[in-house]
């Protein structure tokens, strides 16, 4: 097993993620099986009662694992599907040691941060790195670890320590260590400086680790001159410092480092069995890459939602539309709508802003995720007979403002799960890969599947359409085409008579893939550019490009 650990300098958010799949993706195109880890220092034992704000979207894997956005990034460049293991937390570690200690396992010793914690995140990482994470359920041959955080932050330290150790304990030719930096480039002198990666280097070694790459980010392309100043300062080979500056698409990453030479580099220092040739993925990536950045007809979106202030907050989102456009060869213009700037009160508050949020709603040609609870729409809906959609959950029109109030009604819509408890908060949702059942063959949605019998998403929610009622709907035209294997739990809904309003239970953005994009957010991109039918005649096949 090589082990590949990505550590951070000077700021967080600095891109370890993308480049760390990029790597995963440079080396998988190689012919070898490759996995990934992600650590996050924090004390949380998963991300799933964080903010979006704080960190993100949260990602939700297979397994039900509720986990950092970048376990997404490693899946959709991968093509893989990661466990709620490849997330490790501070809380997992501590609870998992904390544990063992309670069960007598150290026999009475004093548990310390060196050696337990750290003996701990090495006895995880090897063997998590052994899990199967392909669809032909061989092991892996390469690890790709991704250290959250910078180096210097207090509560990562034991882990720094911990593969400080584990450097020596996999041999060299069996680790290695790519340490990514910044390279600002103040506006007052446009001089691209040196001294903080400089300094994050310094800071590296003297807790015992040794960059064998140094990835510098940038806004732009470095110069040579620079090159060779970070070479000489830190102590590396001018082949062994890589830029990566700010570029169009996530999709050029794993080509910038390519032509950088970093898959022969990986070929000596870890003795790899691999070809120098490129692949035929690698040039997949290239060509996808080169199409985006020509791309000149535009499909508008509006997102309307509850957290637009950050963009990760819907980072899947994002990339299944994305890759959805690019499919069908549009680019993607995606408009973020704060869902409150829609309602009537903010006319009396905001004029300004409701108007200009109502204009941008009006210009989209497609709406994904969730309608919004203004006086119009809920108006216009009680006219057709459908439904409301708030935070993800479907409502009587009437009811929108007060569906949580009114839960002990006897005709409320949106019920808690039978067997959600409302007391703890940490994965007390419905998580994870579920199958649905098509009941009809006459689904817009079982076309755009391929016709199957069935299908399985992932899922995250605690409430669910009470069935007693769904004869209602069903009567104004709305109908729930998709239930669980029970028959008991609504999955998925479709309006007659309309070009596309689709609405379903689980999260299909999770399963999004750049090469292989989601069915229900492509027959939303197909439907807003007027292609959907033609698409559904031609039995699902995308037109020769």
């Amino acid at each position: 097993m090589k082990y590949i650990l990505v550590t951070g300098g000077v700021i967080s958010g600095i891109g370890k993620g993308i480049i760390a799949s990029s790597i995963g993706t440079i080396l998988k195109s190689c012919g070898l099986r490759v996995t990934a880890i992600k650590i996050d220092p924090y004390i949380n034992i998963d991300a799933g009662t964080f903010s979006p704000y704080e960190h993100g979207e949260v990602f939700v894997l297979n397994d039900g694992g509720e986990v950092d956005l970048d376990l997404g990034n490693y899946e959709r460049f991968l093509d893989i599907n990661l466990y709620k293991d490849n997330n490790i937390t501070t809380g997992k570690i501590y609870q998992h040691v904390i544990n063992k200690e309670r069960h007598g396992d150290y026999l009475g010793k004093t548990v310390q941060v060196v050696p337990h914690i750290t003996d701990a995140v090495q006895e995880w990482v090897m063997n998590q790195a052994k899990v199967p994470v392909d669809d032909d359920k061989k092991e892996p041959q390469i690890c790709v670890i991704e250290l959250g955080g910078t180096i210097g932050d207090i509560e990562g330290m034991p882990f720094v320590e911990a593969f400080r150790q584990f450097q020596f304990k996999a041999k060299r030719e069996n680790f290695c260590n790519i340490h990514v930096s910044l390279v600002p480039q103040p506006n007052a002198t446009g001089e691209q400086k040196t001294k903080p990666t400089q300094n994050s280097v310094r800071a590296l070694r003297g807790l015992g680790l040794s960059p064998d790459l140094i990835v510098c980010r940038s806004a732009k392309p470095i110069e040579m001159a620079v090159k060779e100043k970070i070479s000489m300062f830190c102590h590396v080979e001018p082949e062994q410092v890589i830029f990566i500056h700010d570029v169009s698409s996530t999709y050029r990453v794993p080509i910038l480092l390519e032509e950088q030479g970093i898959t022969k580099y990986f070929k000596q220092r870890l003795n790899l069995p691999i070809d120098d040739q490129p692949s035929d993925l690698l040039m997949k990536w290239k060509k996808m890459a080169c199409r985006y950045e020509r791309l000149l007809k535009v499909c508008s979106i509006a997102l309307v939602g509850k957290y637009t202030k950050l963009s990760d907050c819907y980072a899947s989102v994002f990339k299944a539309l994305e890759h959805s456009a690019l499919a069908i060869n549009y680019k993607l213009d995606l408009m973020y709508i704060d869902s409150t700037e829609l309602e009537c009160s903010m006319e009396a508050e905001n004029s300004v802003k409701y108007h200009q949020a109502w204009q941008k709603l009006c210009k989209a040609e497609g709406l994904p995720g969730n309608a919004v609870s203004s006086c119009g729409i809920r108006k216009k809906l009680f006219e057709l007979g459908s439904t409301v959609y708030l935070d993800g959950q479907p409502c009587w029109p009437d009811q929108t403002q007060q569906y949580k109030m009114q839960r002990q009604r006897n005709r409320t819509v949106v019920i808690d799960m039978p067997e959600h408890s409302p007391g703890d908060m940490g994965g007390t949702m419905r998580l994870g890969k579920r199958r649905t059942v098509f009941k009809t063959e006459n689904s817009v949605l079982r076309k755009l599947y391929g016709g199957e019998m069935f299908v399985e998403e992932r899922h995250r929610h605690r409430y669910e359409v009470n069935p007693e009622l769904t004869h209602c709907f069903e009567e104004k035209g709305l109908k729930f085409v998709g239930h669980d294997t029970e028959g008991n739990r609504m999955e998925i809904i479709e309006l007659e008579n309309h070009p596309y309003f689709v609405g379903v239970q689980f999260h299909p953005e999770f399963s999004s893939r750049p090469m292989k994009p989601s069915p229900p957010y492509l027959g939303l991109l197909l439907a807003a550019t007027g292609t959907l039918n033609a698409y559904l005649q031609r039995g699902c096949k995308l037109s020769p490009r």
